[in-house]
């Protein structure tokens, strides 16, 4: 009998840390960006168009020793609605939850109208986060009523 070659994804295990899996593979540095992981002294693993059963193509990142707080989580949750958070402690799941976009969001997003408060003032930003079926999320201000549509998002 002929040995038939198998197709496996060889990515080393992570000790301690955090996977975040199932992210839209034209999303995983903008992930990256906004998490401000370039900065971070710990290992990263990286992969990108990794196959995917579930999304066809997929993005993942293996981050060393680090555990994501609630805005951080949020942040990856607008990018990338689809990913699945997985923490590991001694090469062991602890947890693993897919990750959802909150209803509001502070703090973390700038406000896309030029003349809102928030982008003169020392005020925190605050939105209502608008999810209508088969559309893409858009944030809603509630200082200046401004709609920002998900291209428009900017990280503060």
């Amino acid at each position: 009998m002929k040995n038939i070659p198998r197709k496996e994804l060889k990515v080393s295990a992570i000790e301690n840390g955090t996977v975040i899996d199932h992210i839209p593979s034209e999303n995983v540095f903008q992930v990256v960006k906004m998490l401000n992981l370039k900065n971070i002294g710990s290992q990263i693993t990286v992969g990108i168009n990794l196959e995917s059963k579930k999304f066809g193509k997929k993005g993942i990142l293996k981050v060393s020793d680090i555990y994501f707080e609630i805005e951080e989580i949020n942040k990856i949750a607008l990018v990338a609605p689809s990913a699945t958070l997985i923490e590991i402690k001694d090469y062991e799941v602890i947890s693993k939850k897919n990750i959802s976009i909150p209803n509001e969001i502070m703090k973390f997003v700038k406000c896309f109208n030029p003349n809102c408060i928030t982008n003169h003032e020392n005020i925190t930003t605050k939105f209502n986060v608008i999810k209508e079926e088969g559309e893409e999320v858009k944030l809603h201000c509630t200082y200046c009523d401004k709609i920002t549509k998900k291209e428009n998002i900017t990280f503060i």
